[in-house]
């Protein structure tokens, strides 16, 4: 099979971004070893058990895979119509949990490739310990700018990233060039600075990271760190917003993506059961009932503070 014969196939089953990646991620494993040894990744044990060595080879995933063939699907979407006391939930969690979104699209991408030539596989989407980025910027993709976010040019950065470890032994494409620049807009617009320096470049200290913070931690969120969170419930676009790359970012058509803006009130109410029912296949799960009761409570400490300044 050829690699345009792939590309092809992954444009057909809806991904924006399509390349193919050797198995090895070359020196970003030193950089992520480096990451993990100064602690920056937080309570998130899965970067750093065990698992964290299996980052070394996508041969990890799969024995006898040759090839990474790495997607985006963008995502996307305008902000829905808001008041002062909505609660700022990240773009990519709006709507539908991505997890089944991409690996459906993944799922009937083999189809069609498997009618094609059989081979042997394993669809990976997040959760698989493999340097997705690295794969996505080694195939072509884009490359990974200084807030950490894999950037395309011209499409920008609101992509999902998916990927097929496969033993098909394809051609694989040339890395992009940075494109950042002398440019520092992501790293002066965030509001806890968890963008700091580092021998390899910039890195995300995810302990002072707001996605991190309203979705990966547990337990009580350092309170030096509440004010800078502003609204934040779940997650944070801000070091993609300022992105100039962004500025001219496509807009996608796929309803799976959109949402609605949903006040804090009415989260703050909302029963573990309720909570449940109502984000049972959105990202929304992942910060669980309780993490949730705790951001909305943060926000709207922080929406009530900035209320009495404004009256003085």
């Amino acid at each position: 099979m050829r690699a345009e014969e792939v590309l092809e196939v992954a444009h057909g089953c809806g991904f924006e971004l399509a390349g193919i990646a050797g198995c090895d991620p070359g020196a970003d494993f030193a950089r992520y070893q480096d990451w993990v040894a100064q602690g920056m990744a937080g309570e998130m044990d899965y970067l750093t058990d065990r698992r964290a060595q299996l980052r070394e080879d996508a041969r990890s995933v799969l024995p006898t895979a040759r090839s990474v063939i790495c997607v985006g699907k963008l995502y996307n979407t305008p902000d829905p119509p808001s008041r002062p006391a909505d609660a700022r939930i990240s773009r990519y969690a709006r709507g539908r949990d991505y997890h089944l979104t991409v690996r459906e699209c993944l799922e009937r991408m083999v189809a069609r490739l498997l009618a094609i030539e059989t081979f042997e596989y394993k669809i990976c989407v997040d959760t698989a310990p493999i340097l997705e980025r690295t794969f996505a910027r080694l195939a072509g993709l884009g490359w990974i700018g200084k807030n950490t976010c894999l950037i395309n040019e011209p499409l920008g950065s609101w992509f999902f990233l998916g990927e097929i470890v496969t033993s098909l032994d394809l051609e694989p494409a040339v890395p992009p060039p940075d494109r950042c620049g002398s440019c520092t807009r992501c790293i002066e617009a965030c509001p806890t600075q968890a963008l700091v320096p580092s021998s390899h470049g910039w890195q995300l200290d995810a302990r002072r990271c707001i996605s991190y913070l309203t979705i990966e931690l547990r337990g009580p969120i350092p309170e030096e760190l509440h004010p800078a969170m502003g609204d934040h419930v779940f997650g944070c676009d801000i070091c993609q917003d300022v992105c100039p790359w962004n500025s001219r970012a496509p807009i996608t058509e796929d309803p799976e993506f959109a949402g609605t803006a949903i006040p804090l009130a009415e989260l703050a109410q909302l029963t573990a059961e309720q909570f449940r029912e109502r984000f049972k296949n959105s990202p929304l799960a992942r910060a669980k009932h309780s993490g949730l009761l705790r951001n909305v409570g943060i926000a709207t400490s922080n929406l009530a503070g900035a209320g009495d300044e404004d009256d003085q």
